[in-house]
This record gives C-alpha cells, sequence and structure tokens, in this order.
C-alpha cells in the first residue's frame, strides 16, 4: 500500500503557488514542497504563517496552493 494516498497527490508535477502576492510555477511539485518547508522552518511571525498555510495545502493535494483566505 502507498504510503501517502494517491487521491492526496496532485495529478501533475507542475503546481502553481502564491504566497505573499508572488505567483510562482514550479516544475516539480516535491521542490515546491521542499522550499514551503524550509521558508517555514527559517522563519517566524506571518512570514511563517504564510508559508505553513502553503506547506500544508501542498501536503493536502489541493488544486490551489495559495496563502489568501477566499
Amino acid at each position: 500500500m502507498l504510503a501517502i494516498p494517491e487521491l492526496a497527490m496532485p495529478r501533475t508535477r507542475k503546481v502553481t503557488t502564491v504566497c505573499n502576492g508572488k505567483r510562482v510555477v514550479w516544475s516539480d511539485y516535491e521542490q515546491a514542497k521542499a522550499y514551503f518547508l524550509e521558508l517555514m522552518m527559517s522563519t517566524d511571525g506571518e512570514e511563517h504563517e504564510r508559508a505553513e498555510c502553503v506547506y500544508i495545502q501542498l501536503l493536502n493535494g489541493l488544486d490551489v496552493f495559495s496563502d489568501e483566505d477566499e
């Protein structure tokens, strides 16, 4: 059995994130996840919360990865 359910994984490796108003298109899902984990661990305050929000969305495999409230 897979460690991560297939439904939680994004369908493509290419993802788009929006954090602090900056939109970035990543060619690799794992690279984006690693970037936001590192950002989350190396910052505090509001910047930490923004990175954490995007990172959690990446882990959950949502379609839109953004730190903005909708």
